[in-house]
């Protein structure tokens, strides 16, 4: 396919990566430096230019353009540009967008502003937030096959129960597939066997039934697994902090939201009603104390300043929290958050990158996570007829796809299906698999 992305900031370049060795990228920036950089770090064509000027998109080639990919910092700039784009060419445009209110229009009526499909920042990081706070222990979760499936990431502490063992060993769970093992300090994911062992400080990533995953994770950290999560703090009321309570808020939990100025503080009362608001410095850690956040199970800092978050974060932790989750808005900080102290960094520009990649694929995917580092991906694909699984069972198709791939999940009509050796794929099932990133080019072409 040919791809043109506009906006070559942390998304663009991100997808742009991911895309270039299998499809004709095109790029278009308003800065000239990053078009540079662009032309020499990636295989793609830049072109330096405003996106929204159909002469730029002319020189561009938009009317070649399968998918249009507005994913620029500013709204209006990005539906402009889908604008611009469907007047001259028939391609699919997706745009990046931060206010839900132009998210909320576009689902009330669907192909406004010449969208084709619209993605929310916020709203993606608040849904991924919340994920990880329903799974304790989790570094990041997703749903796949309509919430039939889930695939989870986890970190595994040196001295835990699950250290140490092999995956044979640590593998007593029917609805369960263990696909990727990274070590500490690895570049890209291992294939588990049998036999491999699970070091300390390794990161474990497991697809399987939702209930089998929760069982999982408390192998992991029985303490910290232990009973419901009730009592979640949000430190910051920016619109990340707002849409991740009114997400706790629809599944019963009753956040505590932690902003310092008071005109917002008390906007956000009147649009959580379900929520405690507390209108003081989250960096305090007096009233941290007095406030006794030390008892909180989560608390999560979106306080819109990478630094104001890691402090917030770390403070949390300090007087006693159980587990701090932070907002990165810059992606090279996650593992240096993660490093100092933060138990699970969420930076909003990779989850929207995510989710823009399942767009892409030669094959749409239904849904795509992506695995750092080494950019391995885990994939829901809809089996059709000429897909090399349709019809056979998946021990015959083993040499037949490259090395890399490991078949985490089936679903069919909505039934969880354990993949088996001797299971035979059929029609219309929805396969969830582990593909490392070296794989990714053949296997899509290929289920």
């Amino acid at each position: 396919m040919r791809i043109l992305i506009v906006g070559a900031g942390e998304v663009g370049s991100s997808i742009a990566n991911s895309l270039a060795d299998a499809h004709e990228v095109v790029v278009v920036d308003v800065d000239p430096d990053r078009v540079e950089s662009m032309t020499y770090s990636h295989d793609v064509l830049a072109v330096s230019g405003d996106g929204t000027d159909l002469d730029v998109l002319v020189e561009a080639e938009v009317e070649r353009a399968d998918v249009a990919i507005a994913s620029t910092d500013d709204d209006e700039t990005n539906l402009a540009t889908c604008g611009t784009v469907n007047t001259v060419s028939d391609a699919f445009t997706i745009a990046r967008v931060k206010n839900t209110t132009y998210l909320d229009t576009w689902r009330n009526h669907q192909g406004a502003f010449g969208v084709d499909f619209m993605v929310c920042t916020d709203l993606l990081a608040a849904e991924a937030i919340v994920r990880i706070v329903g799974l304790p222990t989790a570094r990041d979760v997703d749903p796949f096959a309509g919430g039939h499936v889930e695939m989870a990431e986890f970190e595994v502490p040196a001295g835990t129960p699950l250290a140490g063992q092999t995956v044979a060993e640590a593998d007593q769970f029917d609805e369960l597939t263990f696909v990727a093992i990274i070590p500490d300090g690895a570049d890209s994911a291992v294939i588990p066997r049998g036999d491999t062992v699970i070091t300390g400080d390794a990161r474990i990533v497991v697809v399987g039934r939702p209930a089998a995953v929760r069982s999982f994770s408390a192998t992991i950290n029985p303490d910290e697994a232990a009973g419901e999560v009730d009592d979640v703090v949000v430190v910051g009321g920016s619109t990340t902090g707002e849409l991740t309570a009114e997400l706790l808020a629809q599944r019963g939990i009753k956040p505590r939201i932690v902003e310092v100025d008071r005109d917002r503080a008390r906007e956000l009362a009147e649009r959580i009603p379900s929520a405690t608001i507390l209108s003081h410095d989250g960096t305090d850690p007096e009233f941290l104390t007095r406030e006794h956040v030390q008892n909180a199970d989560v608390v999560v800092a979106t306080l819109g300043s990478d630094e104001r978050s890691l402090l917030a974060a770390l403070l949390a932790k300090r007087v006693g929290a159980t587990r701090a989750i932070a907002v990165v808005e810059q992606a090279r900080y996650v593992d240096l958050f993660q490093e100092v102290g933060v138990d699970v960094a969420v930076n909003p520009r990779q989850v929207t990158a995510e989710e823009i990649t399942r767009f892409t694929r030669e094959r749409h995917a239904e849904n795509v996570a992506i695995i750092e580092p080494g950019g391995a991906e885990v994939l829901e694909i809809e089996i059709e007829e000429g897909s090399v699984l349709a019809g056979r069972a998946i021990k015959d198709v083993a040499g037949e796809l490259p090395d890399g791939v490991v078949i985490g999940a089936i679903t069919r009509d909505d039934e969880y299906v354990v993949p088996r050796g001797d299971t035979v794929v059929h029609v219309g099932d929805h396969v969830v698999a582990f593909v490392r990133a070296d794989a990714l080019d053949e296997v899509t072409s290929k289920l």
